[in-house]
């Protein structure tokens, strides 16, 4: 009997696309309720204070507004996301500028802004702080008390608990020291944020709308109305883009909404316009991190010490997990036979920051890369050098103790990297050209990993769920929480499916996520739906499979060939049609009315993760990665511009490859906006650039060729051996590009965004640009060479 196609590895038609394509879609502003009415938020002007008045002005028909204050929440007057000091409303007190006081809704969605204005607050303002370093120094408490003052939290990571013996600087060839930062960063989506709530005093609160998680948006509504979370229904709308600013935020103005909803006693549909999403929303926490780190003379790492620091805004929204991953990657794919990571996440009054792709790595990696660079050149060794000298492989423990037991082969990934991209003769070449040429040269590169799912012990603590259930027509349908928002989760997880059951692609469908009707299956961040979610699936897939196996017509299969796995071996495929299966599956319904499968998370004996000590297994699998960026600085007007860029990552089975491909390419546009363009103007806590017209993005005219190249090495954690891929192309566009720069230059830019005003003013201090002086007065602590 003929089996299916292999559907894994290859890339079918996107389940959702032709719907996007032939503009079926329905996006959260595309739909309308009756009775619907309009909602609007009246925000603080100022970044601190206390609130002395508000008034309306008369010239306003406010008897036809709905407003709602704190006064009318009915459960607790505040936002969850790890904790309960993000209130939903304010009441006496502001923290931030663009801070909720007031909700409006009419039926007039044109008369919300002439409202809005007309609403008029009055304050007695409080010293605000904006930066890390004000923070520090606590000279204003604007978060927690005592020792924790201003101090959201604070991570200690030792390798093997043990500090850094005296000795190993006492003794080291050269210590080398070095401070780097990276700014804010808006995740600029498509489609904003929005939602449509629904009020019901029997039935409790339904939202729908663009959203990530809608069971995080479960628990914000139970708090906030004092309601049990089965009358608490959240619906994802198809949601245009995400990249982590939809995954707490729409706890926000769900419950926004939902308010309004109650008190109208409508539906009300409450969407932010651009300005408003980019002024008001979360964005990526800025850092600073600061090394020291202990090398030998012939270039071996000997000990490190990292502080890492994270700007949080005003409350902690997801700072800690943000800053545990941060944390983790700080230390790179490298042997540290020491390293000790002391990390903290700052209280300011800016809009509080939260997750966006990369979720820290991409800010601690950043400065590693930046880092190692400069250890290469103290050393005297190339950067390739330095880095082959130190990388992880295979039985060697990561800095939170990890053995390393799957395959690790950064030396070859390095290799291919390096031959792909021809970097040995562009650096030659750029080497000859440079100094007779106003447009200088460079090439560099990044070496990184990414661990996939939540970090240490969080997958246990989820305790995802999945299922599969045969529609009437004989049709499985997966059952998922994980939402689609254009990286691609409906069609990889019908793939799996369709791989494990033995059916076409177009015969496997799934629920759109609504958690009356859908398992918590978890998160969709953290590059865990492939692995996690998708390895579920599988899981789900077979146990679907041994049920319905009795009805499989006896001449295709027995049942005593249903062992577990048999339907999944690669080797030999199951030995019945679609048509069989859907036979059996009507047969089965007829006999038993319904069929429902699931597949709970089970942690690995081998997993165990310490959250006391800040050690152990960290995640279940990494992926790895080298990118290389060739780059021309152009001496004449200072702009920096990426003209090649090349990707080779280990990334386990690829399961769509087209899919795979986007998403790399997608996180190095992402990247390359990180490191050159993407700069957020704070004026007195407010963002003052919250237009596309004056925060500037990278265009497809400012994207070089992108060149991806898998190397597939499966994981025996994810479905069909997939690991985490989301995220990893975030972490090493910044690094690659600024070493690149400094290749060209010889000026080793230590911030980004990098923009040509800071290279103007780094190119014209130094008097001979593109021959860095080691002065450092002029460059900064270089390096000491420590005595023997």
């Amino acid at each position: 009997m003929a089996s299916t196609p292999q559907i894994v590895g290859r890339s079918p038609l996107r389940k959702e696309g032709a719907a996007k394509v032939l503009g079926r879609a329905q996006y959260v502003d595309d739909i309308i309720l009756p009775g619907m009415w309009f909602g609007a938020t009246v925000r603080s002007t100022i970044p601190r204070g206390r609130i002395t008045s508000i008034k309306f002005d008369p010239t306003i028909p406010w008897h036809e507004f709905t407003i709602v204050s704190a006064a009318d929440i009915p459960g607790e007057n505040t936002i969850v996301h790890l904790s309960k000091d993000h209130p939903c409303l304010a009441v006496s007190h502001v923290n931030h500028a663009e801070e909720p006081i007031l909700l409006l809704a009419h039926p007039n969605r044109s008369v919300l802004p002439a409202a809005v204005a007309a609403v008029h607050i009055t304050y007695e303002e409080l010293p605000a702080i904006y930066t890390i370093e004000d923070s520090e120094k606590k000279e204003q408490i604007i978060w927690g008390e005592g020792e924790q003052a201003n101090t959201f939290k604070t991570y200690l990571m030792q390798k093997n608990q043990v500090p850094i013996p005296d000795e190993i600087w006492e003794k080291a060839g050269f210590i080398v020291e070095g401070e780097y930062r990276t700014g804010a960063q808006e995740q600029l989506y498509i489609e904003n944020n929005g939602v449509i709530a629904e009020y019901s005093a029997t039935e409790g609160v339904t939202v729908r709308g663009s959203m990530q998680c809608p069971f995080y948006l479960v628990h914000a509504l139970s708090l906030v109305f004092n309601l049990p979370a089965e009358k608490c229904r959240v619906i994802q709308t198809e949601t245009g883009g995400a990249f982590g600013g939809k995954e707490d935020f729409p706890s926000v103005i769900g419950s926004h909404a939902a308010l309004l909803a109650m008190k109208s006693g409508h539906p009300v549909k409450l969407c932010y316009d651009r300005a408003e999403d980019m002024a008001a929303t979360t964005k990526r926490h800025p850092s600073r991190t600061r090394h020291r780190t202990a090398v030998s003379k012939d270039g071996k790492l000997l000990a490190g010490e990292i502080d890492f620091a994270l700007d949080g805004g005003a409350y902690a929204t997801l700072s800690p997990v943000v800053l545990s991953r941060g944390t983790i990657h700080a230390p790179g794919p490298y042997n540290w036979p020491y390293i000790t990571v002391r990390a903290k996440a700052m209280a300011t009054n800016i809009p509080p920051h939260g997750a966006f792709r990369g979720f820290g790595a991409p800010q601690s990696i950043f400065a590693l890369e930046r880092h190692m660079d400069k250890i290469a050149k103290v050393v005297g060794l190339t950067p390739e050098e330095l880095r082959r000298r130190n990388f992880l492989s295979t039985g060697d423990r990561t800095a939170t103790g990890q053995l390393l037991s799957d395959p690790v082969d950064m030396q070859h990934l390095l290799t291919r990297a390096l031959e792909e991209s021809n970097y040995h003769a562009k650096r030659a070449e750029f080497d000859r050209e440079n100094p007779t040429s106003t447009i200088k040269r460079g090439i560099g590169f990044a070496t990184f990993f990414h661990g996939a799912g939540f970090t240490g012990s969080g997958e246990r603590r989820l305790n995802s769920l999945v299922e599969i259930e045969l529609t009437p027509e004989g049709l499985p349908r997966i059952l998922v929480s994980s939402t689609e928002f254009g990286q691609g989760t409906n069609t990889i997880l019908c793939q799996v499916a369709a791989q494990t059951l033995n059916v076409p692609y177009d015969q496997v469908l799934i629920a759109q996520p609504d958690t009356n009707h859908v398992p918590n299956s978890g998160p969709t961040v953290a590059s865990r739906t492939a692995m996690i979610v998708g390895k579920l699936v599988e899981r789900a897939a077979q146990s679907f499979l041994d049920t319905l196996a009795p009805f499989l017509s006896s001449r295709t299969l027995s049942e005593a060939d249903w062992g577990k796995g048999s339907a999944v071996s690669s080797d030999a495929a199951p030995n019945y049609t679609p048509k069989d299966f859907r036979r059996a599956a009507q047969r089965y319904l007829a006999q038993h009315g319904s069929l429902k499968s699931e597949a709970r998370f089970e942690s690995p004996d081998n997993i165990f993760w310490d959250d006391e000590t800040y050690s152990g297994e960290a995640y279940p699998a990494y992926a790895w990665a080298v990118h290389v960026a060739e780059v021309a600085v152009d001496t004449t007007t200072y702009s920096a511009n990426v003209t090649n860029f090349y990707t080779v990552q280990e990334v386990g089975k690829v399961l769509h490859p087209i899919l795979a491909a986007g998403q790399i390419e997608g996180g190095v546009a992402q990247g390359i906006g990180y490191a050159l363009y993407e700069r957020c103007l704070w004026h007195n806590g407010h963002l003052a650039n919250n237009q596309m017209t004056n925060y500037i993005m990278p265009t497809s005219a400012d994207i070089p060729p992108i060149h991806v190249t898998f190397e597939e090495v499966p994981s025996p954690h994810g479905a069909y051996g997939a690991k985490g891929i989301g995220e990893l192309p975030m972490d090493g566009p910044a690094p690659a590009i600024l070493n690149a720069i400094e290749h060209a230059t010889n000026i080793a830019f230590t911030e980004i965004p990098l923009l040509p005003e800071d290279i103007f003013e780094r190119m014209t201090l130094i008097p001979n640009a593109g021959a860095e002086s080691l002065d450092p007065a002029v460059a900064g602590p270089i390096f000491s060479e420590a005595t023997a």
